[in-house]
C-alpha cells in the first residue's frame, strides 16, 4: 500500500475508534409509548374543475378566487380539483369527480353526450364576446408559411384532440379551405397545453400550430411573442362554458348560476378583481341549444363526440 493511502487508513481508523468511545451517554428507545397519526378525512364539498389547458399552478390562480367568491355567495362547500388532462377531466366527470365542470364547448357536448351534462352559464370574454375562436400560428421568419394553403405537407402541433379553439375551429378553417387531415405531414398533439403549442412552433419544433385566441398572452413572459405570427382564424363560436352533473341538485345549481350571474365588472372593484384574475368579465345565461353549431362542426370535419 502506497505510504499516503495507509497514512489515511490509520487517520480514518483513529477518528472511528474515537467516535466509538465509552464515555458517550447511551440513550434508550422506549417501544411502549406510541401515538397513531390519523389523517382527517376531506369534506364532503361541490367539485369544481378548469379542463387543464393551462398548468395547475395557472388554473389555481385563475379560478381560486372566483371559487371562493361562489362558496362565500352559495355558503356552500366548493373545492377545486385538478384534472391532469382533457381526458382525465371527462374520466372525473363520469366518476362523479368533478360537479361543475368549466371547459370548451367540443369538450362540454362531449360530457353532454356521454353523461347527460347540462350548460348553465357561457363566459364572457375580455373583449365583450360570449364567443371565441381559434388561431393558425407560425414563426414570423418562417417564409414558407404566409397562407392556409402553405400549411399543405407541414407539421402541425395542435393543443389536444377534445380542445376547441386549439384543434377543432382550426380544423374547420382549414377544411373550408380544402385542407383534411391527410394534406399534412403530422398531426401531433401538446398534451393539452396551450402554452406547449406555442413554444413548440417558437423553438422551431413543428411548422404551424393551433391555439385559442388570447393564449399568446401567457407565454409572453417566457419567450418573444413578437417572433410569432398569425397565419389565420377560424370562425367565432359559443364560448367557454360552465356545466353540471346530473347528480348536482336543482337547488345547488340555481344558487351558483345566480352568484355568477351577479358578478359585475363594471360597477363592482372586488368582482373586477375576481373576473381579472379568472381572465374574463362575465357571465351569460346558457343552455345546451347554444352549442348545436359546435355539434354541426364536428359532424362537418368528421370528428366523434362520444
Amino acid at each position: 500500500m502506497p505510504k499516503k493511502a495507509f497514512s489515511l487508513f490509520i487517520l480514518l481508523t483513529g477518528l472511528f475508534l474515537c467516535s466509538c468511545g465509552g464515555d458517550e451517554e447511551i440513550i434508550k428507545v422506549s417501544l411502549e409509548k406510541r401515538q397513531e397519526i390519523s389523517f382527517r378525512p376531506q369534506l364532503p364539498a361541490i367539485t369544481y374543475a378548469y379542463l387543464p389547458q393551462y398548468s395547475h399552478t395557472e388554473s389555481f390562480k385563475r379560478h381560486q378566487p372566483l371559487v371562493e367568491y361562489l362558496a362565500e355567495q352559495t355558503g356552500l362547500p366548493i373545492r377545486q380539483v385538478f384534472p391532469d388532462t382533457f381526458a382525465h377531466h371527462v374520466s372525473m366527470f363520469g366518476e362523479g369527480k368533478i360537479d361543475i365542470s368549466f371547459s370548451n364547448p367540443f369538450l362540454y357536448v362531449k360530457l353532454a353526450n356521454r353523461f347527460g351534462a347540462r350548460a348553465m352559464t357561457r363566459i364572457v370574454e375580455e373583449d365583450g364576446r360570449a364567443e371565441f375562436r381559434g388561431q393558425i400560428i407560425a414563426r414570423k421568419d418562417n417564409a414558407a408559411i404566409q397562407s392556409v394553403e402553405d400549411c399543405r405537407r407541414k407539421s402541425w402541433v395542435a393543443v389536444d384532440p377534445s380542445s376547441a379553439g386549439g384543434y377543432l375551429f382550426p380544423l374547420g378553417h382549414f377544411v373550408e379551405h380544402g385542407l383534411n387531415l391527410p394534406d399534412f405531414k403530422e398531426v401531433v398533439f401538446s398534451g393539452g397545453r396551450q402554452e406547449n403549442v406555442i413554444l413548440g412552433v417558437y423553438a422551431g419544433l413543428h411548422d404551424f400550430g393551433s391555439i385559442r385566441e388570447g393564449a399568446l398572452r401567457v407565454v409572453e413572459d417566457k419567450i418573444d411573442v413578437n417572433q410569432i405570427k398569425v397565419v389565420a382564424s377560424s370562425k367565432w363560436y359559443p364560448g367557454w362554458v360552465y356545466a353540471y352533473s346530473p347528480k348536482v341538485p336543482q337547488e345547488v345549481v340555481d344558487k351558483i348560476r345566480d352568484a355568477m350571474l351577479k358578478l359585475d365588472y363594471a360597477h363592482n372593484p372586488q368582482h373586477r378583481e375576481i373576473l381579472d384574475a379568472a381572465k374574463f368579465i362575465g357571465f351569460v345565461p346558457s343552455d345546451d341549444q347554444d352549442f348545436d353549431p359546435i355539434r354541426e362542426l364536428s359532424k362537418q370535419v368528421g370528428l366523434d363526440l362520444e
